[in-house]
């Protein structure tokens, strides 16, 4: 059946199609329900854990060491809050972001949603308007379709009534009514992008820093059963006291579990999501986010990126003996003859804005096979413009050849104007050249800028286009991109051309196909470097999908936005400087923060290890470690996880965690087995060496949050002396809530005293051997 496009369908079919879920409705939702993320960050291996060994502390009687509970949900409410508030901020973006569409329902023209759109609707589409559905044509109006996002042919094409249009393209010029033929995931953008989204390589699984944290949970996940539960059974054989045995192995147990380290990198990584949404930068991946951290090459496309996609009429150029004035009134006449709104004719339109009054008698519309346009005016005389070698062929002198040349290796289109008095007709007749027309690409305001920030960063920028090589060449040279000389033309390469070579030797590359797209993405890859590609076309799936991190433009298709991991919703990659900031300051923050956590776990482990095999009870109970583990641990990981760090990512993850983390866990243990052994010598009661371990266990996080704290600022400063004294006040005035025993003892003083001090020297110096020595020469895998 036909629509008919002045009445379209009647709202009550439309209704019923709704209801069956007929419509072009919108992909799955990019975030996580409110209900999945509190599910998902509440019912936690680790907060399972908790909950088990609180069952068996209550058992004992001993509420006060419940008190771990708290920095539990206090991580899990916090957390939670955080990433539903950047759940907020991303799906009032997604909303934002939505396409409209101009139908014709009932007789009525109204505006709505595309995802409202059904089979038969009459879609109105107009100048610069994405085809959200596939459809076919119904009325003439002239219409141009640029179908590159689909397969890279830059030229627009002439649709006709009948004519079938696709999801993804481009109205260029012209209007037209459209009859919808198909919707959601039978449409052609569709298809392309779920077939890459089903080829696509799990990037998460490619996290070195996912990676590296589910390594971690893996391990303790193996060990942390076993070992309480042998610890657990010594204390008992040894001593038979139930009370002391859970209490014990509690905080050994506890000790291990880094219950804020997963929910920190969640949270680090929601923020950052929506730090980038307030930069009107849509993040479809969050996991990509750690990718954009270590991106040390980018490929561009030209339009979209270097240029705004808006042409500029640069100068006019007049031939033999022709003026100006009479170039202009020959390129005048002619476009508005035609009356095109493509960006050629809105640029000559800007250029020269009074067409003269001439009476048209016939107009041949630019077509790609002809490469020109013209128009036949009353008095016999025919104007056309268009390519130099499709107009005038062998018939140019060596003179205007090269102009023209020189003209295309400066970055210009050039456009002959000529006339003949005969009628219009391939090819042309009696042709006399009046001129040339040199249109430029429009360099975006801040490219200049942004591209100088990413070459002072140690990116390197790589230019990847379908267009002439020279002129992307000329225009990349003239956004300030370094390199450009060394350019290719990818037709000329051969069918399987040595693409490590490639890009080995050239920076620019020019008529480049899909295909060779995703294979130069690859073998930059295979020579070590991490990738960040930015598309806005179906043509450009391939590579976006090949890329360590996808980056499309909002204005292009619907199937690179679906298969990227970022969309610049203002299609602006002035926005990648911020981009690529918040992905350092994401993975640097958490680089920092999860020294604090494992530092707990590793001492953890050693000492169950250690007093299985030890005549001595483990020397201290869950509520001595709860304000260690909270002040010193927790508080200030969100803190500092939210703070401005935006150095280059060098080193490995793994690696620089352990360099601060491993030298304080070993000096932990040292200090704790010395404690150990002066209770026995100093008849010291348990409560007593398990206060001065618990200080000591304080002193030594201390020193390593304040040295990931660096570089300081002021907030960062009040940050240390705000814990600085709650840690005082925790030891020496509220000590009684935490079942700590009073320093305010010169006999304890002498002891604990020189303790406290020396663990900054000793930290010193253990990180010095251990850290730099020892692990630095470790191949980390992460």
């Amino acid at each position: 059946m036909r629509t008919d496009p002045h009445t379209g369908l009647k709202q009550s079919y439309v209704d019923a199609q709704i209801a069956a879920g007929a419509h072009n409705v919108e992909q799955a939702p990019l975030t996580r329900t409110v209900g999945q993320i509190i599910a998902g960050n509440t019912f936690t291996l680790f907060n399972l854990v908790n909950v088990v060994i609180a069952a068996f502390i209550i058992t004992t009687g001993s509420y006060s060491n419940l008190l771990f509970l708290g920095v539990a949900i206090f991580n899990t409410a916090i957390g939670t809050f955080q990433e539903i508030r950047s759940k907020h901020q991303l799906d009032s973006l997604t909303i934002v972001s939505a396409p409209q569409a101009t139908v014709v329902r009932d007789g009525h023209t109204t505006t709505i949603s595309a995802e409202n759109l059904v089979v038969g609707d009459a879609l109105q589409l107009r100048r610069g308007a994405q085809i959200p559905v596939d459809g076919v044509v119904l009325t003439n109006g002239n219409l141009e379709v640029d179908e590159s996002a689909l397969t890279g042919e830059a030229n627009s094409i002439t649709k006709r009534p009948d004519d079938a249009v696709l999801s993804g393209s481009f109205v260029v010029a012209g209007n037209a009514t459209v009859m919808v033929t198909k919707v959601a995931g039978d449409t052609f953008a569709a298809r392309l992008a779920k077939e890459a989204k089903a080829e696509q390589t799990d990037k998460d699984k490619n996290s070195k820093l996912l990676a590296t944290i589910n390594r971690i949970i893996k391990v303790l996940t193996y060990v942390l059963i076993p070992l309480g539960i042998a610890l657990f059974t010594v204390s008992m054989v040894r001593r038979g006291d139930y009370n002391r045995a859970i209490l014990t192995t509690s905080a050994a147990v506890i000790g291990m579990i880094p219950e804020g380290l997963v929910l920190m990198t969640n949270v680090a990584l929601a923020v950052g999501a929506r730090n980038l949404g307030q930069r009107r930068v849509l993040v479809r991946s969050l996991t990509a986010i750690e990718a954009l951290a270590r991106v040390d090459t980018i490929c561009l496309d030209k339009t979209g990126t270097i240029t705004t996609g808006r042409l500029i009429v640069n100068r006019v150029v007049p031939v033999g003996d022709h003026d100006a004035d009479d170039l202009a009134s020959a390129v005048s006449a002619v476009t508005f003859a035609l009356n095109d709104d493509n960006e050629t004719a809105i640029a000559i339109k800007e250029y020269f804005p009074q067409p003269p009054q001439w009476t048209v008698t016939n107009t041949v519309p630019f077509s790609s096979a002809r490469k020109w346009s013209g128009a036949t005016f009353s008095d016999g005389t025919s104007y056309f413009m268009g390519a130099p070698e499709f107009t005038f062929g062998d018939t140019l002198t060596a003179e205007n050849t090269t102009a023209i040349n020189d003209a295309a290796a400066a970055g210009y289109r050039v456009l002959a104007v000529g006339r003949t008095p005969d009628a219009l007709s391939v090819p042309l007749t009696h042709t006399d050249l009046i001129g040339f027309v040199l249109i430029a690409d429009e360099i975006r305001p801040a490219a200049m800028d942004t591209f100088a920030y990413f070459a002072g960063q140690d990116v390197q920028l790589k230019v990847i286009s379908g267009d002439n090589p020279i002129t992307v060449a000329s225009v990349a040279r003239r956004a300030g991109i370094q390199g450009t000389d060394q350019y290719v033309n990818m037709t000329t390469v051969g069918e399987q051309p040595d693409y490590d070579a490639l890009v080995r030797d050239y920076n620019v590359f020019g008529r480049v196909t899909p295909e060779q797209k995703k294979h130069l993405i690859a073998a930059y890859q295979d020579a070590g470097h991490t990738v960040a590609m930015t598309g806005d076309g179906v043509n450009d799936v391939l590579a976006l999908r090949q890329s360590d991190c996808a980056i499309a433009m909002a204005s292009g298709s619907e199937a690179a936005s679906a298969i990227a991991d970022f969309v610049l919703l203002d299609s602006n990659f002035d926005a990648m400087t911020g981009v690529l900031n918040e992905g350092r300051r994401v993975i640097n923050n958490i680089e920092s923060v999860a020294s604090l956590f494992l530092i707990k776990t590793m001492y953890s482990v050693a000492l169950i290890i250690i007093f299985i095999f030890l005549n001595a009870d483990y020397p201290i109970i869950p509520i001595n470690l709860t304000p260690v583990s909270a002040v010193t641990v927790a508080i200030p990981s969100f803190f500092l996880s939210l703070e401005p760090n935006f150095a280059r990512v060098t080193g490995q993850f793994m690696k620089k965690v352990m360099t601060f983390a491993a030298p304080a866990a070993l000096e932990v243990v040292a200090y704790t087995l010395l404690m150990t052994w002066l209770e026995s010598a100093l008849h010291l009661s348990f409560d007593t060496t398990g206060t001065i371990v618990a200080l000591l266990i304080t002193c030594v996080c201390y020193n390593v949050l304040f040295r990931v704290s660096r570089p300081f600022n002021r907030l960062k400063v009040g940050m240390l002396a705000v814990i600085a004294v709650t840690m005082f006040g925790v030891f020496f005035v509220a000590n009684h809530v935490f079942s700590l025993v009073s320093l305010w003892n010169w006999g304890l003083f002498i002891l604990y005293a020189p303790l406290a001090v020396s663990t900054y020297p000793v930290y010193i110096i253990l990180q010095e051997f251990l850290g730099r020595r020892v692990l630095g020469r470790i191949k980390w895998r992460s």
